[in-house]
């Protein structure tokens, strides 16, 4: 089967960014992370080697720039709005940076308007505000990248705004113990992207899910590969993957198991269940793993569609009950 494609990097890669960053942490001096007389400040602008004590003070501190906020491990009620520039946030230690219940504007932990953000290592959890929709990572504009980060035991893990021109890109992150249809502004999602340029999920675990969609997604582009989506703790969720403007790309190589408690098992991916933005035609879902959790029997359609282009569905490897493509 065809490898998944890599879009293209108009910038250089979150590897490269990352290790240098890296470098660049191990090699600020202690002075530079020193408050006067004090403990040491947990945010560091790794360009300037200037030290802060809130991550909002870092933030404002790189403005409209480009620049990296190192975070000292730790548990944190914090959270910060950017509202500008091009900013990576880094966990010195991967997992153990942990922004714990406290949202911005009544939002998410971090509430994104810049050009661009990076997300490394990082654990956001216990995000919940009034309307139902308290997320880790609110991206309201601009290009997002997320590596081994954790999103757990929230009412959402990553939820958007519309940007047509922008790239989403999540890797190696874990969201668990998300969602709910218990609130006045609809259902919440562990992932919710608004109407993208391109949303790429890669090597990614989805699990625990508590309500709505594990993805929902209304980006012209979809590149989901290499993923596991467990159900089989999942309580009240509906589709593994949702596309409900269409979309074109690929989900591929994925692994799927659904569970007993469902609000919604008449199928694992939906595609173009409630309006057209996009074109569908040619989607590849291919080369995925699908079947019910242990104990549990039913019939359910692996695809569902609503779109009624021509999808390129198949090969997959489906269990008992499964039925690899409806039009609905």
């Amino acid at each position: 089967m065809d490898s998944l494609a890599r879009p293209p990097l108009a910038r250089p890669s979150l590897k490269l960014v990352l290790a240098l960053a890296v470098l660049a942490v191990a090699a600020i001096p202690a002075a530079a992370v020193l408050a006067q007389g004090g403990p040491a400040l947990p945010f560091t602008v790794i360009e300037t080697g200037r030290a802060y004590g809130s991550l909002q003070q870092a933030v404002d501190a790189i403005g409209s720039a480009r620049g990296t906020i190192a975070i000292a491990p730790g548990s944190y009620r914090q959270c910060a709005v950017q509202k500008g520039g091009e900013i990576t946030f880094l966990a010195a230690e991967p997992g153990n940076a942990v922004f714990d219940r406290t949202t911005c504007e009544g939002k998410a932990a971090l509430v994104l308007r810049g050009r661009s953000a990076r997300i490394s290592g990082l654990v956001f959890r216990g995000m919940a505000v009034p309307d139902g929709n308290g997320a880790g990572i609110r991206l309201e504009q601009g290009d997002l990248t997320v590596a081994q980060s954790w999103f757990l035991d929230s009412q959402q893990g990553i939820l958007t705004a519309n940007d047509s021109a922008g790239t989403i890109v999540i890797d190696k992150s874990t969201f668990s113990g998300l969602g709910t249809c218990e609130n006045s502004a609809g259902c919440a999602h562990s992932i919710y992207i608004g109407d993208y340029g391109r949303l790429r999920v890669t090597r990614s675990r989805f699990e625990r899910g508590t309500g709505g969609h594990y993805v929902k997604a209304r980006s012209r582009t979809v590149e989901i590969a290499s993923s596991s989506f467990d159900d089989s703790a999942g309580r009240g969720t509906n589709y593994m993957i949702d596309l409900p403007a269409g979309s074109t790309g690929q989900i591929t190589n994925n692994w799927f198991v659904q569970g007993q408690d469902k609000e919604n098992y008449s199928a694992f991916i939906a595609v173009g269940a409630e309006d057209r933005l996009h074109p569908s035609d040619g989607l590849k879902i291919a080369g995925n793993d699908a079947r019910f959790a242990p104990g549990v029997r039913r019939s359910s359609a692996f695809v569902a569609d609503w779109s009624g282009e021509a999808l390129a569905v198949g090969p997959n490897a489906l269990g008992t009950g499964l039925e690899p493509f409806e039009k609905r």
